[in-house]
């Protein structure tokens, strides 16, 4: 039995990792590499000469994970390839992903049309490219196998699947596979992306069974959450700062789906509680839109806190003053409306989406606070915005940063060093063969490897891409 590692190694996006038995060929995420250009090596011509390092019509099944497009955004591209197997995740990540594809697509589709237009003829995707269409989303969603959290599912008579939740995203979880080879059963642990405790909407990750090989994500390898308040203690405090003492703008830059859900249902309660001022909330995605309807859909899945809450108020993201906006034009308006008022807006790194124009219409304007609530790759706005460049190139302009930049990580939907070292630590060191520690920018991962051996884990390694290691 093979593995190899053919994505977020090394950094943080593409997660991708393929397990040979014999031959049958199990592919355990399928996502974009967002980060592929500042790491290309000669090692890797393969990957680029052609969309995948290997032939997608050989390959007999997917897992994945969860939703998030560095785990899924290259399973259209998959299928297009050739493609005919089945990809096994929950309902729930089914049905997200469907959307986070979805929308990805309409953009590609967006881009086609305009260099069209610039070019005076028709710009097809070809075989090598990573764009994509509605059409070739649709086929994707034909090819799901939704399973049930929990259930072990036979894939093959040796091969044993079972999805276990980690929180991070409605319907996330570690993928367990059970391998018979030789007549002996190997455990295999994909940590997928875990996440932390007492985070809202989701429930605590699980424990996960015992495995002889655990493939770590290590976003946050190498941090520790803030930890200082509840979130809706930390947000009352920020909205009375921005919006009540300085009568301003709160923008805050979220991923429509997961950070935006947790944010609205946050603001509900605060509503509930009478502690909102009388302003405008704007959700400016209707891609959140969409997801804040799926999150509602598998109430079953969120915690029981929830549960009572949807019970008593019969909504979870509706409440006074919230407005979901949908059109363009509609968005770029608010970004000048004259009172004080919260902006929601993708995405939370604010690198493309609608929030590039909210920032670019205030980042001069002092009375205006920018929120950061999550993590942000290097390279991007957000990144910038956080490490204090006092310039940000928007487009083709350099603008001064007069806003008031903040951030929290209260809304983070990834565990951080502690949770990572108690999401090891669930498995008995002895037992455990080898640690591949994986997605999480490199000084994070060399970082946690060093901070598991001296947790009595010494087992660690940490790949580069192409590398493919004997079970």
């Amino acid at each position: 039995m093979k593995l190899t590692f053919w994505g977020a190694t090394r950094q943080v996006t593409g997660s991708m990792y393929l397990l040979e038995i014999d031959d049958y060929k199990l592919l355990i995420d399928c996502g974009l590499d967002f980060e592929k250009d500042k790491n290309t090596s000669e090692n890797e011509n393969l990957y680029y000469q052609s969309l995948f390092p290997f032939e997608p019509s050989l390959i007999n099944a997917v897992v994945l994970t969860h939703a998030h497009i560095d785990h899924s955004g290259n399973l259209p591209n998959l299928v297009r390839e050739g493609f005919e197997g089945q990809i096994i995740a929950t309902s729930a990540t089914q049905k997200l992903t469907y959307l986070l594809l979805h929308d990805s697509a309409t953009l590609y589709q967006k881009k086609i049309k305009k260099t069209h237009k610039k070019n005076n003829k028709y710009a097809s995707p070809s075989v090598k490219s990573e764009w994509f269409l509605p059409k070739h989303v649709e086929d994707t969603d034909e090819h799901f196998f939704p399973l049930q959290f929990n259930r072990r599912f036979a894939i093959t008579r040796d091969i044993y699947v079972t999805l276990i939740p980690t929180g991070h995203l409605l319907g996330a979880a570690n993928v367990f596979l059970e391998v018979k080879e030789n007549g002996t059963w190997k455990k295999i642990l994909f940590s997928g992306d875990i996440g932390r405790k007492n985070y809202p909407l989701l429930p605590d990750p699980e424990i996960p069974p015992q495995a002889d090989y655990l493939i770590c994500e290590t976003t946050y390898g190498n941090r520790l959450h803030q930890r200082h308040l509840p979130p809706e203690e930390e947000l009352f405090q920020i909205i009375q700062k921005t919006c009540v003492e300085i009568p301003g703008r709160l923008i805050i830059p979220a991923f429509s789906v997961g950070r935006t859900q947790a944010l609205l249902y946050t603001l509900h309660k605060l509503s509930v509680q009478k502690r909102l001022p009388p302003i405008k909330i704007f959700s400016d995605s209707p891609l959140a839109h969409q997801s804040t309807k799926a999150y509602e859909h598998y109430l079953s899945l969120l915690n029981e806190e929830v549960q009572k809450f949807y019970t008593e108020h019969k909504s979870l993201f509706d409440f006074e003053n919230l407005i979901f906006v949908e059109d363009l034009r509609t968005s770029k308006q608010i970004s000048n409306y004259t009172e004080p008022c919260i902006i929601i807006s993708s995405s939370g790194m604010v690198q493309g989406g609608r929030i590039e124009h909210h920032v670019k219409a205030n980042i001069q304007n002092p009375y205006a606070t920018i929120l950061l609530v999550g993590f942000a790759a290097e390279g991007t706005l957000g990144y910038k915005l956080l490490h204090g460049d006092k310039t940000l190139e928007i487009g083709e302009k350099k603008l001064p940063v007069y806003a008031n930049i903040c951030s929290i990580d209260t809304f983070s939907g990834h565990g951080d060093q502690k949770d990572l070292l108690e999401f090891v630590q669930t498995q008995d060191s002895h037992k455990l063969q080898k640690i591949f520690l994986i997605h999480g920018e490199e000084q994070s991962m060399i970082d946690f490897k060093d901070f598991l051996a001296q947790n009595g884990y010494p087992q660690a390694i940490i790949p580069n891409k192409g590398d493919s290691f004997e079970l």
